[in-house]
């Protein structure tokens, strides 16, 4: 799966409120071993998988990349603290319950431990990060090295996988506990990682490059919720992994080979008495959520990050240059001007292996297009960015209780394309609330290659105008724009633009009503970057002849 951002890796730090009690969690708690930590964090892993150089000059380093990732701050995710703030508020009987669902992707250590101890996991009681407050240190480390390195194959690929559904594997007969890799490792380096880990053995596990594995916890299905605490309806929140088993990707690349990029060399995975391996990866996890990484840069200290700033900062705009280099394709046709009236048409293509964009459903594309007269000066513009976040003409920014429909031809300014999945509660009512939600009033976004519509399962279903339009298919989008001009101004010239955010404004807006620490800050924290919570994807014009 390519960057069509969102995936991933990274729909991790954005929210994960799900189905709740699941009896899997039982199986994982008696398999946990008192005299066999079932986890260390990071830091353990740091002193060796760090700092390794290469002949060309290049550094290799799978610690310092992971701490910048999005993977390593899903608890410090301050938009995801002010939701589950949100739900909580909106749903009090169950907040318990919400909470120990939202924490097994994204404190799973610390919630690992706790439901061992017969408690439930917690997301307040860490908040804000302390890391000299008892638990506060695992709660922290996010989606650490040996959550995911201690994931066994047993059920992948299997529904009671999803949600968070993943099983580690218990302690062997010695009392080891074997940590997953794609590599051989010589018995010599198993016992020094044993020695220095107390107790944690690398093994090979080709399942760590498997599909299956980031599904676990980044295929989320959310059991919509009465005031009072009942089951009223589901929502399929975040499928990336469905829509790429539906696509043609599912033969081409794992979600590892897009969001972990390959090093272009023999490389070694540790700093010392390791061989240099073919198809080592970076520990980068890029997918869709540039905005994280550069609001735990601004704010620093105050959201308790660890990795420096400046890496942060650079990872964010790593991210945003592989979002602008592999998510999509914009072409315009040639305008063509009869009776005053100018004609293009502009389409779009997903270059991704899941939607575009995927996961979390605040994220939002859509098509900014100008027309330019013969001196360069815009006669229409539609899809243009406000300085708060907001787009121009888009109905859900102006209203919450309204959205844009899809379409297929635009002829007004007010009219704008956006590729985007709109929500709907029990009253068939617009919403942003994700455990009020029962389905999808609208769902457009783009398909991958080898997506057919009309086959797709109810989770990765088309919804609205876009399922009927015979221009929108897994070949792409295209949208007719038919716009009077005065023909004075000839040639025109047609400007389109692919813009990305990963949190719309309308999922912004609608948490500041709620009167706690979390949805205050993240949204203070949102207006200050809304101008930076945006990239261009694409761009293409044609002009007249």
């Amino acid at each position: 799966m390519r960057a069509t951002l969102l995936s991933v890796a990274v729909g991790i730090a954005s929210l994960c409120i799900t189905s709740l009690a699941r009896p899997q969690q039982e199986l994982i708690r008696d398999e946990y071993s008192p005299s066999s930590p079932a986890f260390q964090t990071s830091d353990r892993c740091f002193v060796c998988h760090n700092g390794a150089s290469l002949p060309s000059g290049l550094q290799v380093t799978l610690g310092g990349d992971w701490r910048s990732s999005v993977m390593a701050n899903s608890g410090r995710d301050p938009y995801w603290q002010a939701s589950v703030r949100r739900e909580s508020l909106d749903h009090p009987r169950s907040q318990p319950d919400i909470e120990d669902e939202c924490s097994i992707c994204h404190m799973p250590i610390a919630r690992y431990h706790s439901r061992v101890n017969d408690k439930k996991g917690q997301v307040f009681a860490h908040l804000p990060l302390n890391a000299h407050r008892p638990g506060d240190t695992e709660a922290a480390d996010g989606v650490s090295c040996s959550v995911c390195h201690q994931i066994s194959t047993q059920k992948l690929g299997t529904p009671d996988s999803f949600t968070g559904g993943f099983v580690v594997q218990g302690p062997q007969s010695d009392g080891t506990r074997p940590e997953y890799g794609p590599f051989d490792i010589d018995p010599g380096l198993r016992t020094v990682m044993h020695s220095s880990t107390e107790g944690f053995q690398p093994t090979r596990g080709d399942h760590i490059r498997s599909s299956e594995l980031c599904a676990t916890c980044h295929t989320l299905i959310t059991k919509a919720l009465s005031a009072e605490g009942t089951e009223i309806g589901s929502l399929p929140e975040q499928v990336p992994y469905q829509e790429w088993l539906h696509s043609e990707y599912r033969n081409r690349q794992s979600c590892q080979d897009c969001h972990m990029p390959k090093v272009d060399e023999p490389a070694p995975i540790a700093r010392i008495l390791s061989s240099n391996r073919e198809g080592t990866k970076r520990h980068q996890f890029i997918g869709g959520n540039f905005l994280l990484q550069k609001l735990l840069a601004r704010y620093h200290d105050e959201l308790a990050a660890s990795a420096p700033a400046e890496d942060l900062a650079a990872a964010a705009e790593r991210t945003q240059q592989y979002l602008q280099t592999q998510a999509a394709r914009v072409t315009v046709s040639e305008p063509t001007l009869a009776g005053g009236k100018l004609t293009a048409a502009v389409t779009i293509q997903n270059l991704g292996g899941h939607k575009l964009p995927t996961a979390y459903p605040s994220r939002r594309a859509w098509l900014h297009v100008q027309i330019r007269d013969r001196t360069g000066h815009p006669v229409f513009e539609s899809g243009a960015l406000n300085a708060d976040g907001s787009i121009q003409g888009n109905d859900n920014d102006r209203d919450a209780t309204a959205f844009e429909p899809h379409y297929r031809v635009i002829r007004t300014s007010d009219q704008v394309q956006i590729y985007e999945s709109i929500l709907e509660d029990a009253q068939h009512r617009v919403t942003t609330g994700l455990l009020s939600a029962i389905g999808y009033l609208k769902d457009n976004r783009l398909l991958p290659e080898g997506f057919d519509k009309t086959t797709a399962d109810a989770q990765i279903a088309v919804h609205g105008d876009a399922l009927e339009d015979p221009a929108f298919t897994d070949r792409g989008d295209q949208v007719l724009y038919e716009v009077e001009v005065d023909p004075a101004g000839a040639p025109f010239e047609v400007v389109a633009e692919l813009w990305y955010q990963p949190v719309g404004f309308r999922w912004a807006m609608n948490l500041k009503s709620y009167d706690a620490v979390e949805p205050r800050r993240f949204t203070g924290e949102y207006a200050s970057t809304s101008s930076e919570n945006a990239t261009r994807l694409a761009a293409s014009s044609a002009r007249m002849r």
